[in-house]
């Protein structure tokens, strides 16, 4: 990631009028509900408006345009066939939306906070934020030192500071503690600390530690086991939940559905590094099947030359994979 000084990203607009003029054609493009075009919206990162056949489409640089294109393709053909949201899907693919991320999204995707403007590094790191910043649920998964929880809590502390979010929950398995935490002194913060230990180092950094402390104290930041979410509704939220590989199956269901209105949620791990006991299955792993077709909930997977360390850790990971795969080959 890196930090610079906080300016204002560059917006455009695309105005079109779709002709000719039906009634029956615009509402196949629009859908019902105007679904096609929340469609659109969402996976565009843009904002359009229409009167009638008239549209303004309001986004950073080749987005408009590109949403523009695909509204007209669509409108031609809505003459002969029925608008689908996979028949959307299909185009906005066939528009080279990936492209368009990597060129636009590279340029323009930033987290402002009061003290810093954070510009992800690479291509993953900005569709990251690019994900976070649209979508209710995200995932982000891949091995240590790919920026997954330092991008979360940036996001977290620029919704808190832009009052798109009231509170900051911080949830973390503690494994290694069997979840008891009993035998470790102190009241339940000081307990969980040192599981969340990258986290606060992350809003130390955005924030200070005096204002980090005042806002514990207020409970707008709150610091909880994974095993203290159950039987919660969690509104207005923004939820980070790290080292989501070591939840169960069980748990991570939970903790999905704790999520409330106006909540956005992170949930970052790295599925090569699991804790469990011996026969549980990672709830991370088991997610990704399980909602990978979902739409309004995104996935990030991370390589080792996303990361962002000493040059060694990517190297490091690599070899480990390699050794992984020579040992399953071997074993086959």
């Amino acid at each position: 990631m890196n930090t610079v000084p906080n300016t204002p990203l560059h917006r455009s607009t695309t105005d079109i009028v779709l002709e000719p003029q039906d009634n029956e054609r615009l509402s196949n493009l629009c859908g019902q509900f105007d679904d096609h075009l929340r469609q659109l919206e969402r996976r565009l990162g843009v904002e359009i408006n229409n009167r009638g056949h008239q549209f303004h489409i309001i986004g950073e640089n080749e987005s408009s345009v590109t949403a523009g294109k695909v509204i007209e393709e669509l409108y031609e053909l809505s003459e002969d066939a029925v608008i689908s949201p996979e028949v959307v899907h299909l185009y906005l693919q066939e528009s080279g939306i990936e492209d368009l991320l990597s060129e636009d999204v590279a340029e323009n995707v930033a987290i402002r906070t009061k003290r810093v403007l954070i510009k992800p590094r690479g291509l993953n790191q900005r569709r990251y934020v690019h994900s976070i910043q649209r979508n209710d649920i995200n995932f982000g998964v891949g091995p240590a030192g790919t920026g997954k929880t330092y991008l979360a809590v940036a996001c977290a502390v620029e919704a808190l500071e832009h009052d798109s979010a009231r509170r900051v929950i911080l949830v973390r398995p503690a494994v290694e503690a069997g979840e008891n935490l009993g035998f470790l002194p102190g009241d339940l913060t000081q307990k969980v600390d040192p599981y969340l230990r990258p986290l606060y180092d992350a809003l130390y950094e955005m924030l200070g530690f005096e204002k980090v402390a005042k806002l514990i104290e207020r409970n707008v930041i709150e610091v909880a086991p994974l095993a203290f979410m159950r039987g919660r509704t969690l509104n207005d939220a923004f939820i980070i939940l790290d080292e989501a590989q070591n939840t169960t199956v069980e748990q991570m269901k939970m903790f999905l559905t704790r999520i409330g209105y106006g909540s956005t949620a992170v949930i970052t791990g790295d599925v090569t590094q699991v804790d469990l006991p011996r026969g549980k299955q990672s709830g991370l792993r088991h997610v990704v099947d399980v909602l990978k077709e979902e739409e309004d909930i995104s996935f990030t997977f991370f390589k080792s030359s996303d990361v962002v360390r000493h040059p060694l850790v990517r190297r490091i990971l690599d070899a480990y994979e390699a050794f992984e795969q020579t040992e399953k080959s071997n074993d086959a």
